[in-house]
């Protein structure tokens, strides 16, 4: 079953890191991008952070360029996001996606989804 698990979300205050990661099954991971998106009700989703097959692309969001790091472990079949200084603006529910071929934040492109983790940054 092809399938993507997020884990690592919780409850942490402003100025403090969150490690999510992607857990995937059923498919060669060294055959897709993965990208990090996230979702406040009432909002669209957007797309936060994006890494090729091999690590060599990495792609952000304007807003968390030089606090989040992407990167991945094909081995472990396992895409992170290491968030750091995170901000009550970084309150989300965060997903994972795959998509061949290159980095993209058009969620069309992504047709393997997971269920969420969510993020909250509150004093």
């Amino acid at each position: 079953q092809v399938q993507l698990v997020e884990s690592g979300g919780g409850l942490v205050r402003p100025g403090g890191s969150l490690r999510l990661s992607c857990l995937a099954s059923g498919f060669n991971l060294d055959n897709y991008v993965i990208a990090w998106f996230r979702q406040v009700p009432g909002k669209e989703r957007e797309g936060v952070s994006c890494i090729n097959n091999y690590g060599s692309t990495e792609v952000f969001l304007d807003s968390v360029k030089g606090r989040f790091t992407i990167s991945r472990d094909n081995d472990k079949k396992t895409v992170y996001l290491q968030m750091n200084n995170l901000k009550p603006e970084d309150t989300a529910v965060y997903y994972c996606a795959r998509r061949p071929y290159t980095c993209s934040f058009l969620e069309d492109h992504f047709r393997v989804w997971g269920q969420g983790t969510q993020v909250t940054v509150s004093s």
